[in-house]
């Protein structure tokens, strides 16, 4: 379904307090695999899914993206929520999806509660390193066609996300300050082989948050921890954690 130009999905019958699930750089819904269906069945609230602008079947977006991209996804957020109804979300973000939850988050949109999936809060070389060779492989690789397959505008997805990582200027683009005003619980998930950012992001985001944290780390996985045995019932063991506590 197409709300506001964005391709959109819901796992369980729409709700008000619903997960809300952010994917990374090159994500889109079907990225995400069963990882929302899995979280949704075991935690007991629906999930919506949605894929940003310029990924998926949503509008195509305007390349070179801005190097605020992130940021301005964090500002429609509310907006989103409101078309759909949600007024209670729990966000689950990967990566900058989760850069996203932050920015959001710490701008003082209302949340339950928090799953930063591999966050990112500043630029490690690591990283550099990484999205450099991406570009290489979306040349010289089948990568371009694997992307085709879940994203309508596969250059815009790709070289919207890849030139504004690899910008010069990005290199200071730095999240922490949002983290302070972040009171609610979160869940910090990060595998300790993660390509794309070492656990000093882990580090930096459990020390500068204004509320309670826990961390899962992933041991042997990259940067999709959510797809090893057990994080998915762990996560969704974190969001149940505060309505059991409920009174």
């Amino acid at each position: 379904m197409i709300v506001d130009g964005l391709e959109t999905a819901w796992v369980g019958q729409p709700a008000a307090e619903a997960l809300v699930f952010l994917h990374e750089g090159l994500g889109s819904i079907t990225q995400w695999r069963d990882v929302p269906a899995k979280i949704a069945t075991t935690s007991g609230y629906p999930a919506f899914v949605y894929a940003r602008q310029g990924y998926g079947k949503s509008e195509p977006v305007h390349v070179p993206r801005p190097l605020t991209y992130m940021h301005d996804e964090a500002h429609r957020l509310p907006r989103v929520l409101a078309a759909v109804g949600i007024t209670k979300p729990i966000l689950i973000g990967h990566s900058d999806g989760a850069s996203i939850a932050i920015i959001a988050a710490g701008s003082g949109l209302p949340v339950s509660c928090l799953v930063l999936i591999a966050p990112h809060v500043f630029v490690e070389e690591v990283a550099v390193e990484e999205i450099t060779a991406a570009a290489e492989a979306y040349h010289t690789t089948e990568l371009r066609a694997r992307l085709a397959k879940h994203h309508a505008d596969v250059d815009g997805a790709f070289w919207g996300w890849n030139r504004a990582w690899l910008d010069p200027d990005f290199r200071s683009w730095n999240l922490e300050h949002f983290l302070p005003a972040i009171t609610v619980p979160v869940l910090v998930v990060q595998g300790d082989a993660d390509e794309y950012g070492t656990l000093a992001q882990v580090t930096a985001v459990t020390t500068q948050l204004g509320g309670p944290v826990e961390t899962l780390i992933v041991l042997g996985a990259g940067h999709t921890p959510q797809r090893e045995p057990g994080v998915c019932e762990a996560i969704a063991a974190f969001i149940q954690a505060p309505r059991d506590r409920a009174p």
